[in-house]
């Protein structure tokens, strides 16, 4: 299947891909991904080979590593040599904070309102090093806030953000934030989590130090397998977060001599952790991959965008009753009750078996490709009942 070929498909054969309950519309990818049936298949298929363990295990497992290596990069910049498997986005920001210059009286840039992943190993780093943790408040632009703080701020050495903000989706235009941030030789990483799988990430134009997403959202895989991208200077400066047998080029020969160190692999799998790449977790990754690429992450982009625009424009037409950001990612909307309690919305959705979250006083709208606009409409008129 190739990306042309996706927006002519149905709705309905989107739907078809995802194991959903009946009863129960999903809008909630941004928390956890809607299952689909390959990955499903996947891990029942990865269960019954490990139950029955074969000689050619060892080849077919480090094969399937590297499939899914391959996978993963194509959705950063297609260079398998700069993509890790990790356990957690908090691993790889850690790995990240640690390999970077930062030094007492310098700076790091953050939003005050960042995801704790991508603020606790900057606040630990700021506490080791004597340097400042800058948080800036996102208002109304969050872009414009960035830019403006950067120009006040020269101590600034490091900048990290996310390219849709989890809360409501407020897109981050990494384009105009990249130049500044490399303009004045400060080093940025990013935490792509709420975007990578969903939305293009054009990290040849944006050339972060590190670049960071789970596999459970919008890559469509499982928890506990997550991704790291670090650039070229980084894949041979920076030292891994702990030393294992896999991420040496000894793995293949089991010939770790005790008087001399173990040489680490090259490029960024170097970082490869340990117990990462379980067969199960593999299996699942590498099925919401292999969907995602052949659907294409611009046609993904189109059509969710169609639902989340669908969905402002419903509610524009009753009235000014939500608060939403005037740019957002096109696969995530928060919307903020301006007439009504949130707890109102929430109620009101959760009875019309609507799946959602709501917090920060927003209600986060995440739909994928088994969402229709009928989904949308039936969403919006829940919530006008309400305002």
């Amino acid at each position: 299947m190739t990306q042309a070929q996706v927006p002519s498909m149905q709705p309905s054969s989107w739907r078809e891909h995802f194991l959903l309950p009946a009863d129960t519309l999903y809008l909630d990818t941004a928390a956890h991904a809607p299952r689909l049936a390959r990955v499903q298949q996947a891990a029942h298929e990865a269960l019954a080979h490990i139950a029955a363990p074969s000689p050619a295990v060892w080849c077919a497992w480090i094969a399937q590593i590297e499939r899914v290596r391959m996978l993963a990069a194509g959705l950063f910049d297609g260079d398998a040599d700069a993509v890790a498997l990790v356990p957690s986005v908090g691993y790889g920001l850690t790995l990240a904070s640690r390999s970077l210059p930062l030094a007492a009286g310098e700076s790091v840039l953050v939003l005050a309102d960042t995801f704790p992943s991508n603020l606790l190993c900057w606040q630990q780093r700021c506490i080791e090093t004597g340097a400042r943790l800058h948080a800036v408040q996102r208002g109304q632009d969050a872009t414009a806030a960035v830019l403006a703080a950067l120009d006040r701020d020269p101590t600034v050495r490091i900048v990290a953000l996310p390219h849709a903000h989890w809360h409501d989706g407020a897109a981050l235009d990494l384009d105009a934030i990249a130049k500044a941030v490399h303009a004045r030789g400060a080093a940025l990483v990013l935490d792509l989590s709420q975007s990578l799988g969903a939305w293009p990430a054009a990290i040849a134009r944006w050339k972060p130090a590190f670049a960071v997403s789970v596999g459970y959202k919008w890559l469509l895989g499982p928890p506990g397998l997550c991704y790291l991208w670090a650039d070229p200077h980084w894949r041979t400066q920076a030292q891994p977060l702990e030393w294992n047998w896999v991420a040496c080029d000894a793995r293949d020969t089991w010939a770790f001599p005790l008087d001399r160190p173990a040489t680490l692999r090259a490029g960024a799998r170097r970082f490869d952790a340990g117990e990462i790449a379980d067969p199960l977790r593999l299996a699942m990754a590498e099925a919401g991959l292999v969907q995602i690429t052949q659907w294409g992450v611009d046609a993904i982009a189109q059509r969710l965008g169609t639902l989340t625009s669908l969905l402002r424009s419903q509610l524009a037409s009753r009235g000014d009753a939500f608060a939403s950001p005037a740019m957002h990612a096109p696969h995530l909307l928060g919307l903020r009750p301006r007439t009504a309690s949130l707890d109102a919305c929430v109620h009101a959705v959760r009875q019309a078996g609507i799946a959602c979250t709501a917090r920060h006083g927003v209600l986060r709208i995440a739909p994928h490709l088994h969402v229709d606009e009928a989904d949308i409409e039936r969403t919006a008129a829940v919530l006008a009942c309400v305002v």
